[in-house]
This record gives structure tokens, sequence and C-alpha cells, in this order.
């Protein structure tokens, strides 16, 4: 662990100090740091690959809309976790639906 100095505006520490009390503004602190580089690496990793795929032929990549028509095709089929599951709870009589 390392002490530093943070500057951050007066209503910042007071929103957090209400939701989370003074006493673990450290942690509330390191755990959005953490999140914030989460997501810029996550965004450097997708600006990396970004048109990786652009000379591959991949059916229903052709544009936006068709990739959202695939999505939403996809989400038709039946659900085999679901259907295993309601099976699973069927054959018990002890479990509540």
């Amino acid at each position: 662990m390392a002490r530093t100095h943070v500057i951050i505006p007066d209503k910042l520490l007071e929103e957090i100090d209400r939701l989370v009390g003074p006493r673990k503004r450290s942690e509330f602190l390191a755990d959005a740091a953490n999140d914030k580089l989460k997501r810029i690496k996550l965004r450097e990793a997708a600006t990396k690959v970004a048109g990786s795929l652009k000379d591959v032929d991949i059916p229903g990549w052709e544009s936006s809309e068709s990739a959202a028509a695939w999505v939403r095709e996809q989400r038709q089929w039946p659900d085999p976790w679901k259907e295993a599951a309601e099976r699973h709870v069927g054959a018990d009589p002890s479990v509540d639906r």
C-alpha cells in the first residue's frame, strides 16, 4: 500500500462521505480508480482490434442492421439451460416454482 495526496472538489468529497462514510474513502476511491482503469484498458483493447475482421466473410456481419437481425434471431432459439433447469425443477416435487 502507498499513501498519496489527492485533490478533489469539496462537493464530490461530501457526496462520497455521505454514501460510504469518511472511514471508507480510500477503499471507495481505490475501487473507483480500478473500475476506471478497467474501462480504459477495455477501450484500448477494442481500439486495437477494431477492423481486424473487416476482410473476413462472416454471415450476418455485413452491416449493423444485419448484425442486429442475427442477434434477434439468436434470441428466438430455445434456451437449453432454461429447459434443463425446468426439467430438473419439475422432477423434484419438494422444489417450489
